[in-house]
Formats: C-alpha cells, sequence, structure tokens
C-alpha cells in the first residue's frame, strides 16, 4: 500500500508541473549508480520436494526477513556485504522522456531463528502437520548472499522542478521490468545441509517509483521504492529441490554518475564557428 499511495501522490505532481514541462528540461545521458536498499517480504509457502528420503511437504505461510547490513558498522565492512543495488542505464536521444536500465538489487532473505514453522505433506513416507523451531544446523532457510533480482526496464521520467541555470533538477522515474533472478541458496533441513551457492533459479517481475535529484548535470541521487514479484524453482536442497515464491517491497537509495554521449571535448562544432575557422585559414593562406 506504501507504494501505491507514492505513486498515486508522484502522478498528482507530475499532472500539475506537466505543462511547464520543454526539452530543455531533459539530457540524454549514459548512467551507473551504486546504493543500499531494505526489503519487507508478505507470507509465503516453500515447497520442499526430496523423493529418494520420501519427503515432500511445505513450509506454511513462513514470515521471511532481510539483513541489511549497512546500518551497523557501515564503514568497516566491504562495500558490497550489506544489501545493495546497481544501475546501469541511458535514456534515449530522440525520445528523451523514456529510457532503458539494467537494474539488480541484492537482496537477502531468511527465515528468522526461533521461529515456528508449519510442516504440512509427507515426511519420511509418513504425513506430517506439525510445527518445528527455526535454528541454525539442524532446520534453516537461507537466500542470505542474496534473493537478487536482476530486471531489464523500461522507464519514463516527468520533470518537477528545477532552477534556472540547470544546477539541480528532480524528477519523478517510473520503472518496469522483468529478469531471471540469480539466488544464493543456504539451506538445512532436519540436519541435511546442501550444497550452498548461486544458481539461476527463477525470474521477477518489478515496478518502481520514486524521485531523482540531479545536480551540476552530472550527479544524481535516487530515492525510490519498489514492489517485486519472483518466482523461484529448482532450488538446490540435499537430494532435491524447493520452489518458493516471494513479494516484496523495498526502499532505495541510490548515488549516480550521468556521463554524456559525447565528452565535451569532441562536442560538434556549430556551422558558424566552423565558417569562422575556414575564413581564418584562408586569409592566412
Amino acid at each position: 500500500m506504501k507504494l501505491i499511495y507514492s505513486l498515486i501522490i508522484s502522478l498528482l505532481i507530475s499532472h500539475v508541473c506537466i505543462a511547464q514541462q520543454t526539452d530543455d528540461h531533459f539530457t540524454s545521458r549514459i548512467y551507473g549508480a551504486f546504493g543500499y536498499n531494505a526489503e519487507w517480504y508478505a507470507k509465503n509457502d516453500i515447497n520442499i520436494s526430496q523423493p529418494s528420503l520420501g519427503n515432500k511437504y511445505k513450509m506454511a505461510g513462513v514470515t521471511g526477513n532481510d539483513y541489511v547490513g549497512w546500518n551497523k558498522k557501515l564503514f568497516q565492512t566491504q562495500l558490497t556485504i550489506p544489501q545493495y543495488n546497481y544501475r546501469l542505464g541511458f535514456w534515449f536521444k530522440k525520445h528523451k522522456t523514456w529510457g532503458f536500465e539494467v537494474n539488480f538489487d541484492h537482496t537477502k532473505y531468511q527465515l528468522t531463528p526461533g521461529e515456528s514453522v508449519r510442516l504440512q505433506g509427507t515426511v519420511n513416507n509418513r504425513s506430517m502437520d506439525s510445527y518445528i523451531v527455526v535454528r541454525d544446523g539442524y532446520f534453516h532457510w537461507k537466500l542470505n548472499n542474496g534473493a537478487n533480482f536482476l530486471c531489464f526496464n523500461i522507464m519514463k521520467r516527468v520533470y518537477v522542478i528545477g532552477t534556472k541555470n540547470g544546477n539541480f533538477k528532480l524528477f519523478n522515474i517510473y520503472k518496469m521490468g522483468a529478469g531471471p533472478t540469480i539466488p544464493h541458496v543456504e539451506n538445512t533441513l532436519f540436519g541435511m545441509d546442501n550444497k550452498s551457492g548461486f544458481q539461476l533459479g527463477g525470474w521477477n517481475f518489478g515496478l518502481e517509483a520514486g524521485y531523482r535529484m540531479e545536480f551540476f548535470k552530472y550527479i544524481y541521487l535516487d530515492l525510490s521504492q519498489k514492489l517485486d514479484y519472483a518466482r523461484y524453482f529448482n532450488l538446490k536442497v540435499y537430494k532435491g529441490t524447493a520452489t518458493q515464491q516471494l513479494c516484496t517491497y523495498e526502499v532505495m537509495a541510490t548515488l549516480g554518475v550521468m556521463i554524456p554521449y559525447e565528452p565535451f571535448w569532441k562536442k560538434k562544432k556549430t556551422p558558424a564557428a566552423t565558417t569562422a575557422q575556414t575564413t581564418t585559414t584562408s586569409t592566412g593562406n
């Protein structure tokens, strides 16, 4: 609901300001950015299949949490240890309000130690409907080195306000995209560990909205939020596989650098400058 309210507010602001927009407000740029994020997850089921062990059950209605990492000892750990995100994109030259972006969110998901999880199905070829306590070394589930959403986004921007000299501009940014998930799967089920590691494990679809503040034409700060739906399959567990669906709400802060398509030292000369140079050369001859 938070994202929906933000989208409504952003659209209202955009509607008020859209009449003031001109092409002068938009510049075509290539950009790259890095930032940090926090996540909240809806309840979901995790389905486990281990045929050779006689196990086919689900963890029903589990509540997972993230592990932000940047709220403690941020400058005493590696930059990529916390939950981070990066963006690589560009705005089109001819249609300057539209752009394309490669969007990666390193998100973390884990069941909370001490939480009671309901197991429903078959364990050891016997029907089961009972609870088990999550604890490391015996029964836990983590995508803790990343639930990892990769999206290829189409973007739309709307100018809101800015200074006359163009040294500060504020935009609404809207993004929509989809792509693969690259989870790092780590779990122990009834004392049996999987071989943890990264894998291609599904796909995701995301909607993102926020504000972009541009400074001096080359630096920007994004404050945004996102809804993501991810569907994981063939996740590795001991002698089997698992499936899971995640509905995620994210908030992000991202700092980026914008680069012109052509560096300033390679700008094309204006017709007037070219004529003046030709005249000077002819006179000298």
